[in-house]
């Protein structure tokens, strides 16, 4: 697998080396701004069901 066809999902400082390494990364709402800089976009909050809503946007159905 490439590199660039890796997705990755994170909340919190220790996922901040896997998003920046993913093709996608892909932080959740309610994480530190840090977190969110070291991705590609942001997705909804846990509360929001923010990974369903980025699988969905990036994966099943992507614009």
């Amino acid at each position: 697998m490439k590199q660039s066809d890796c997705l990755a999902i994170g909340d919190n400082y220790n996922d901040m080396d896997m998003l920046a390494f993913a093709g996608l990364g892909i932080a959740m709402e309610n994480a530190p701004l840090e977190v969110k800089a070291a991705a590609n976009t942001v997705t909804l909050s846990n509360d929001e069901d923010g990974v369903a809503y980025a699988l969905k946007n990036n994966i099943l159905f992507p614009k």
